[in-house]
Parts: structure tokens; C-alpha cells; sequence
């Protein structure tokens, strides 16, 4: 009855099986894996920095990364150029950043946000920055990108306005060196809000962890069809040679689903006897 199971049809479906489910349960388990990191950092991003750390040097926390992304670091140097940073949200409530650059005695700037101001960008709103030499303390950030969340990155803004907080997109306004971060006065003064640090990128469950959550489903959905239709192609397989043998189908699809079985079962001496000529 089972003797189909080593036909060449059958050897190719077993393999195909053999292989195909692994591989699916594999990249099952990469996803799910890649779905639990995303929670860890997730985890680690939002919870809160200790109260008593205390300040790290800029350039010993650099390059940015989901470690040092929202540590305290400190700089001193002198405040120089004034932007606004237009359409950010604090709060449920629009306003802008007032963003200065500060260079630091190594000769190259930090983009230091000192607070948010709400309503549209007014440089006459925004209060000067301190003048002469200062020591700042601000949480560490990761350059923006346009891609990043509640950037304006389309361009056409006036004259002292930035969209994106990031060395590339000041590099063509100042004509000296550039940190690839910036950061955020956690007590500003002259009335300035303070603007919270953000988790880094790629550590929140955004849509792209839930993707790998539904991926994680999908693959492991694909290894059980696998399998459900390995054994559906089995078990009709079997109905049939069982109806053949039954004389339940019709005689040409009893023949050839009998074929494998009666070529195995075949009386020599019914076959011999066919080879006599008639008389």
C-alpha cells in the first residue's frame, strides 16, 4: 500500500518537505530573536538614567550609540551661532528648539539644544545664549536623519531655522568642525522648557518590531501548511489505491493507480501464461 512513498514523484516531495520545513522553523526562531532584542533595548533605552550619574566628557561617550544614547556629557567652549529648530512637539503642544553651537576648546562644535519655546519659530522669542566661556551639561543624542520622527526635512525653511538636528545638514552653514551628536540642556534657563532626551533609533517597539513579530508567525504558519499538505497529498493518495483496489473508480484511473502496486504483486504464473500464443 505504501510502496508509492519510493516513487520519483514522491522522493521529490519528501526532499522538498525535508528541507523546506527547517529552513522555515529556522527563520521563525531569527525573527522571533530579532523581536526579543528589540524588546531588551527597548527595555534598556527607557529605563531612566540614575539620578546621581554623573557627567562623562563629550568626546569619551562618541560615536553615539544605544549605550551612551541619553548619557549625560559635558562640554565647555563658547555659544555661537543661534538657530531655531521649527515644529517640534513637546507635550502635545507645536513649538520650536533654540539650538546653539558651541565649540569646544578641541576647535570643532556641538549642536546644543538649550530648550523649546512654544508657537511658531521666533528668533525675537528666543532668548541670547550666554555670552564668554560656559561649561555645558546636556543629555547625549545621536545625530537626526530625515527619516527621523518629527523632523522637517522638505527644505524651504527661512534663514536661521534647521530642520534636521545632524552634522550633515550643518556642514554647509558653519565653516568649522562638527561632533556627529548633539544635546539637550536638561535645565535650561531664561524660561526654556527642557527638551527630554529620545530613545535611540531602532530600540522601541516600533512598526518594524511588530514586522518581525508577524514575520516570526508567518514562518512558523508556512512550515505547518508544509506539512498539512504533505500529509493531504499522502492520505489521498491512499484513498485512491484503496478505491482502486475496491473497484470503486473508473477501470482507467483503477489501472493506473493500481500500476505501482501491481507490478509489485503480479502472479508469474498469470504473467506466463499471458506470453502463450493463442491456439
Amino acid at each position: 500500500m505504501h510502496r508509492f512513498l519510493l516513487t520519483p514523484r514522491w522522493w521529490g516531495i519528501n526532499v522538498f518537505v525535508a528541507l523546506a520545513v527547517p529552513v522555515c522553523l529556522f527563520m521563525g526562531t531569527w525573527q522571533l530573536g530579532r523581536f526579543e532584542d528589540r524588546v531588551d533595548s527597548h527595555k534598556e533605552a527607557s529605563a531612566g538614567r540614575p539620578a546621581a550619574e554623573a557627567a562623562a566628557p563629550l568626546e569619551s561617550l562618541l560615536p553615539v550609540d544605544k549605550k551612551t544614547s541619553g548619557r549625560l556629557a559635558s562640554a565647555s567652549g563658547e555659544y555661537a551661532e543661534q538657530l531655531l529648530v521649527p515644529e517640534r512637539r513637546l507635550d502635545g503642544r507645536s513649538g520650536f528648539y533654540v539650538l546653539n553651537l558651541l565649540r569646544t576648546d578641541s576647535g570643532k562644535a556641538v549642536p546644543v539644544v538649550r530648550g523649546w519655546l512654544p508657537g511658531p519659530a521666533d528668533a525675537s522669542k528666543a532668548p541670547a545664549a550666554p555670552t564668554g566661556r560656559v561649561e555645558v551639561t546636556g543629555a547625549l543624542q545621536a545625530s537626526e536623519s530625515s527619516t527621523s520622527k518629527g523632523v522637517h526635512a522638505e527644505g524651504g525653511l527661512p534663514a536661521g531655522q534647521l530642520g534636521v538636528i545632524g552634522a550633515a545638514s550643518l556642514v554647509n552653514l558653519v565653516p568649522y568642525g562638527l561632533y556627529d551628536a548633539w544635546l539637550t540642556v536638561q535645565t535650561p534657563a531664561d524660561g526654556l522648557t527642557p527638551v527630554p532626551a529620545q530613545a535611540p533609533s531602532n530600540t522601541g517597539l516600533d512598526l518594524k518590531a511588530f514586522q518581525n513579530l508577524g514575520y516570526t508567525g508567518e514562518w512558523f504558519v508556512f512550515a505547518a501548511f508544509v506539512l498539512f499538505m504533505w500529509f493531504r497529498l499522502y492520505r489521498r493518495e491512499v484513498e485512491t489505491l484503496r478505491d482502486a483496489e475496491a473497484g470503486l473508480l473508473p477501470e482507467p484511473a483503477a489501472a493506473e493507480a493500481a500500476t505501482p502496486a501491481a507490478s509489485t504483486a503480479a502472479d508469474p504464473a498469470a504473467a506466463t501464461a499471458s506470453a502463450r500464443p493463442a491456439e
